[in-house]
């Protein structure tokens, strides 16, 4: 449960995150960021927008399969591990790419030990 509700934490603050830290100034009245920001054109700026948040949303997801499953007597181990081995090696990948500068990957690392200890 715990690895559960950490992941869904982890989507929702990774979205509200990105909104105020990243995109905010990249949007003039409308939803979906519409400046550029050099040497990204606007096209980029929209696809790593939608790509942002469709992490925050695989991340949620995740979170609401494995709440799913805590609740349950039985649940499929290769899901579970399946979950836990790619929140490792996403949270491997922030802590690399960013010197461990990033937090986030400490919410992926402790959502894939807690997937590990189930």
């Amino acid at each position: 449960m715990a690895a559960g509700v950490l992941s869904i934490l982890v989507g929702i603050i990774h979205s509200i995150l990105g909104e105020i830290l990243v995109f905010k100034n990249l949007r003039r009245g409308n939803l979906v960021p519409n400046l550029p920001a050099p040497p990204l054109r606007q096209r980029n700026i929209r696809i790593l927008w939608a790509t942002w948040h469709l992490a925050s949303i695989l991340g949620v997801a995740m979170g609401i399969i494995l709440l799913d499953f805590s609740m349950s007597s039985t649940f499929p181990l290769f899901v579970i591990y399946t979950i836990a081995m790619s929140m490792f090696l996403a949270g491997a990948l922030v802590c690399y790419a960013t010197k461990a500068k990033h937090p986030g990957w400490l919410g992926l690392m402790g959502v894939a030990l807690l997937c590990w200890l189930a």
